[in-house]
């Protein structure tokens, strides 16, 4: 179709104009993922694991920006916590769905109390971040219905495997988001056609089925991605992921071997809900 010149001199100003605020859209973010990745309230040994976590990349990979409302689903320690609360504390809002304050399970208890510890001890980093709770099958709410952008969960669906709540947990994920939003899952990754018993036994779960979880909830899978990919990570060990680091559930036996291996072999998957 042809154009009056006016008018095409219009239409190409107006591209101009788009592309413009695109870039610098796309600079604002990376400057604040960038500044957060970076920051002076990581953790050293956090920062260590950066070589295997990839967090810089990951973040983008899941479209993260400055201005959205995000839910890490069962942060632990705050390994991204500490990177996602800075990125979102002036325009965003973070929800970081812990385990249960009323829980009997000692593991749960100590990690969610030190995770307290954490956001009070520096409330200038943490200050806004909204500590809610995610109990798969449980009717706890990790954020209010339909108000996410993004929900984020990194090596757990194996976790919920155990008391047959995977399906439920991403049914979770689903009704918080707001339609369009981008579920992110990073998650230690078996070898095709292993048993949901071995993946409940090595922590290991196997692509295909944490892409059927996430269709019988009702996403899409947009993108996979590599950045989390470990080639010399063989997912066969007596001690299943835990034997490599940083667990190293074996102590010194072979402990350079599994060293030199580095940490699991990880997909990176970014699921939409629909719009409609």
């Amino acid at each position: 179709m042809r154009y009056p010149i006016k008018m095409a001199k219009w239409l190409a100003g107006a591209a101009c104009a788009l592309s413009f605020a695109g870039a610098v859209h796309a600079d604002t973010q990376n400057k604040a993922l960038d500044s957060a990745v970076n920051g002076d309230q990581r953790t050293p040994a956090y920062v260590a694991r950066d070589k295997y976590r990839h967090p810089a990349e990951t973040l983008a990979f899941f479209q993260i920006e400055p201005n959205m409302t995000v839910v890490e689903i069962w942060p632990g320690g705050g390994w991204y916590t500490e990177i996602l609360a800075p990125m979102l504390k002036e325009e965003g809002t973070l929800y970081a769905a812990h385990f249960p304050k009323a829980t009997e399970v000692g593991y749960y208890k100590n990690s969610r109390a030190k995770f307290e510890e954490m956001l009070a001890a520096d409330k200038d980093t943490y200050g806004a971040v909204k500590l809610t709770e995610f109990v798969p099958g449980g009717n706890s709410e990790i954020a209010p219905a339909g108000s996410a952008d993004v929900v984020v969960t990194f090596r757990n669906v194996h976790n919920w495997m155990g008391g047959n709540n995977e399906q439920a947990a991403f049914k979770a994920f689903y009704d918080a988001l707001k339609p369009g939003g981008v579920l992110g899952v990073v998650e230690h990754r078996a070898k095709p056609g292993t048993t949901r018993e071995d993946m409940g036994k090595s922590g290991y779960v196997t692509q295909e089925y944490v892409i059927e979880l996430a269709k019988n909830a009702g996403f899409v899978l947009e993108e996979s991605s590599e950045i989390n990919a470990n080639p010399k990570d063989t997912a066969d060990y007596a001690k299943g992921v835990w034997t490599l680091p940083p667990s190293l559930r074996l102590g010194d036996e072979d402990k350079d071997k599994y060293l030199a291996i580095g940490e699991s072999d990880r997909m990176t998957l970014r699921f939409r809900k629909p719009k409609s």
